[in-house]
């Protein structure tokens, strides 16, 4: 399968307008990639919810075990964890009502995707949150880094 079209921008630039993000998979470690996505999103206005059943406390947040133990609606489900893993979090994310399932780099799961988009699922595979933030939303455009292609190599006039 091709991952482009789980890459696609409109529904990036949509998703990131969502607020409430559930992370599966964050960690209280802050060397760990989803402490800093789940902080750099708090810093930009999201609303974060830590799904991790080996937590109390992540970001100084309550952590569920699972998605469908959050009372409150999610937009978006962020997740984390390794691929094999991502169709069970694809239903319940469809469980929870949620608009999107975010799976980011290195987490690659067609049958996961396959069960988002069937319930009406947003889907947006092997991508960072956080990276696409900056890239729409945040300063990166303002350097000129929002052509899609990220490169330290010059263009050839």
């Amino acid at each position: 399968m091709n991952l482009a079209r789980y890459q696609d921008p409109q529904v990036i630039r949509r998703t990131l307008t969502k607020r409430r993000v559930a992370i599966v998979g964050l960690s209280d470690n802050e060397l760990r990639a989803s402490n800093f996505v789940g902080r750099y999103l708090l810093r930009n206005g999201y609303e974060v919810i830590p799904v991790n059943p080996r937590e109390d406390i992540i970001l100084g947040k309550k952590s569920y075990a699972s998605l469908t133990d959050i009372p409150d609606p999610v937009d978006t489900v962020d997740v984390f964890r390794q691929p094999s893993v991502v169709p069970a979090i694809a239903e319940e994310a469809v469980a929870i009502g949620a608009s999107c399932l975010w799976m980011q780099f290195g987490v690659i799961s067609y049958e996961g995707a396959e069960i988002a988009e069937k319930a009406g699922l947003d889907v947006v595979m092997d991508r960072c949150m956080k990276i696409e933030h900056a890239r729409y939303r945040g300063r990166m455009h303002w350097l000129g880094f929002n052509t899609g292609r990220i490169s330290a190599v010059r263009e050839t006039l």
